[in-house]
């Protein structure tokens, strides 16, 4: 099913904390939405024309509603604006059906679940089903501030209330995440999970890189990532496999954009290099990636890439379109 197949309608629009909304939707005609896992997320089309991707909170047994958390953020570039100040409750709404690129890895022995700010929705989602199956689990959620804490009163209130423990930057220093003891009590068997903010999951995934835990007990998903862009970029050619027909990409421009200038069009989401919408394969040619959605071992293998935001260490790639 494409992004934009669902039609839903926000049935409620309720401040969790300062600056974070949650919307519920439901869809048009009541009827059953597609059923979704853990860690999901779905693509929603914006009034502005935006496509934005977010986690569903909600019980994913449930099937007459999808939960979403969404973060007034500053540096937006108009996606959670949008639905801060531009949706109201009974407005309709155009999104995908569920995708999951965060799954639980339910053959873990122990989970240790960390959210950081608005990273708590896929993170609440987690620790709710993993309750319920009466698996091994622990959640940490580090915000700035209990009036920040979106869900917080769910998650007192829920019965897996003893396996989060909170965690506030303006708080007694008793209570901040020890991550140096969190990571010390890696196991065979224990899975780590992680989502918030690029710099806070670097730091968390960086030092249990350091402290030897396994690369496939580690797990995370990024909301967002700066496209990363540098003096040193030099212009390059695509070329089409289908036509052979070359493109310059220019220094200053990604290649979906040089594409679309010369009317190929190539589907987009986040244009940040997070979501995986327009993975392209490669069939010659040396990739620079600068995506955050392929593995390292993927980067390495070299035959698919992101053009919203890599470039090309060759002169030439051609690309299997």
């Amino acid at each position: 099913m494409s992004a934009g197949d669902l039609q839903v309608r926000i049935a409620r629009k309720v401040d969790e904390a300062i600056d974070i909304v949650s919307l519920e939707l439901v869809s048009v005609g009541d009827r059953p939405l597609p059923a979704f896992s853990a860690g999901s997320h779905i693509d929603m089309h914006l009034p502005n024309g935006l496509i934005r991707q977010y986690s569903l909170c909600n019980d994913s047994n449930e099937t007459h509603r999808y939960l979403i958390g969404v973060l007034r953020d500053p540096g937006s570039r108009g996606g959670s604006q949008s639905l801060h100040e531009a949706v109201n409750e009974g407005d309709v709404l155009h999104i995908s059906a569920p995708k999951n690129h965060f799954p639980l890895a339910h053959e873990a022995k122990h989970s240790v679940l960390v959210a950081g700010g608005i990273g708590v929705t896929p993170i609440l989602c987690m620790v709710e089903r993993l309750a319920v199956t009466g698996a091994s689990v622990e959640m940490h959620y580090c915000t700035r501030s209990p009036e920040r804490t979106a869900f917080r009163d769910r998650i007192s209130t829920s019965p897996f209330a003893d396996k989060v423990q909170f965690h506030f930057d303006d708080g007694d220093a008793a209570q901040k995440l020890d991550l140096a003891k969190l990571l010390a009590t890696e196991i065979p068997g224990v899975h780590l999970y992680v989502c918030g903010p690029k710099s806070f999951m670097d730091w968390l995934l960086n030092a249990a890189r350091k402290a030897g835990w396994p690369a496939e007990q580690l797990h995370c998903e990024f909301f967002g990532a700066e496209v990363v862009k540098s003096g040193e970029d030099a212009s390059f050619e695509v070329k089409l496999a289908s036509s052979g027909k070359v493109v310059p990409i220019p220094k200053d421009q990604t290649v979906v954009q040089a594409l679309a200038a010369a009317g190929i069009e190539v589907l987009t989401s986040c244009e940040q290099g997070v979501c995986g919408t327009c993975l392209t394969r490669v069939l010659e040619g040396e990739p620079d990636h600068r995506d955050m959605y392929l593995t390292p071992e993927e980067q390495a293998a070299n035959d698919q890439f992101m053009p919203c935001c890599s470039r090309s260490k060759s002169q030439l790639l051609v690309l299997d379109l």
